[in-house]
């Protein structure tokens, strides 16, 4: 009797054995087998593609032939109009002045927007596409119904109060991240080349992005429009040399524009606020339009930090990641003392 049982549980524990594996190898093959559903998610990065090539006439069609009415913005590089793309986009087109043209006319202008164009950050504006032909170069971007710092700081009699102390510190965080994503978060690395109020644009909700990144091939030898934003050693023998440090300069003149709500003055900004920074007398640097903050330490070190922008040599500057990384931190605790007070 026991001899039979014995049988039966040897053999019960084989016919389970045989079971499992069978089982394994058609769970295998099915997971093997089975397709990837479509709206399955996965961990995988956006990759954006290059721009894409416009024909000439479509441009022109798609500004209504550069009609004056569709101006949304005039700088040194060309004059910027909203427009209608072949897929019913709103987009912004900016034509480049025609002596720009002339003066770069054998230059790779495709190979470096298509090139520009994967950078994709929240913090710059997104290049879309562009076109060329004999005497026009083009260039296609995101819309987004956006104002420049410039406008809000300077032009705008509403501008200063719209523009608190807290979403100017959001501001200059913000406009940190996109630099340092062009500096070091795309290959091969992007130079700015023109950091300055007007280039950093605000959206609806007072988000900052960078435009016309990567465009001073265009302007070799310009100076309307740099005074003030570029380091004396721009002015040096060689002469329009921007690099990563140079960026990091105009950064610092636009925190300085932040605090003070001054424009740059061809450089005489740095000069006037520097001794104030450095004996601590913010009640004079700090725009006076608005009431001094009640906790000025964050905007204390705002000031340090644009002193050391614009107050050593390149070779002394802070790199636009350290920079970064103290302007997250100050966000940071803004945020969290805003939540305090929305507890309360």
């Amino acid at each position: 009797m026991i001899q039979r049982e014995d049988i039966a549980y040897d053999l019960a524990l084989v016919l389970l054995s045989v079971s499992l594996f069978i089982l394994g190898i058609v769970l295998l093959i099915v997971c093997r087998k089975k397709p990837q559903k479509p709206d399955q998610k996965q961990e995988i990065l956006p990759v954006k593609s290059c721009a894409s090539t416009y024909q000439l006439t479509d441009i022109d069609a798609a500004t209504d032939g550069f009609n004056h009415r569709r101006i949304v913005g005039k700088g040194s590089l060309g004059t910027v109009y909203s427009a209608i793309s072949p897929r019913g986009e709103l987009v912004a087109v900016k034509r480049i002045h025609p002596q720009l043209v002339l003066s770069n006319a054998g230059f790779g202008f495709a190979s470096i927007m298509k090139a520009l164009s994967l950078a994709q950050h929240p913090h710059i504006v997104p290049i879309i596409g562009f076109s060329q032909a004999p005497g026009e170069r083009i260039i296609v971007m995101e819309f987004v119904g956006m104002v420049n710092l410039d406008f809000y700081l300077h032009e705008n009699s509403d501008g200063a109060s719209l523009l608190d102390w807290n979403r100017r510190l959001r501001v200059a965080a913000g406009v940190a991240r996109g630099l340092e994503y062009l500096h070091q978060g795309i290959a091969p690395n992007i130079i700015h080349g023109c950091i300055k109020a007007s280039n950093i644009l605000l959206d609806v909700k007072f988000v900052a992005k960078l435009c016309d990144y990567g465009l001073s091939f265009l302007t070799p030898k310009e100076k309307r429009g740099l005074v003030g934003y570029v380091d004396e050693e721009y002015w040096g023998e060689r002469g329009g040399s921007v690099c990563k440090e140079s960026d990091v300069y105009g950064f610092g003149v636009v925190l300085l524009e932040l605090l003070s709500g001054r424009r740059s003055e061809q450089g005489l900004l740095v000069r006037w606020a520097l001794p104030l920074i450095k004996s601590k007398r913010l009640n004079e640097l700090l725009d006076p339009r608005l009431v001094i903050p009640s906790d000025i330490k964050p905007f204390l070190r705002l000031a340090k930090v644009a002193s050391a922008c614009v107050g050593n040599y390149r070779k002394d500057r802070p790199s636009i990641s350290q920079v970064a990384s103290i302007l997250n931190s100050l966000e940071v605790e803004l945020r969290a003392e805003d939540e305090v007070v929305d507890r309360w």
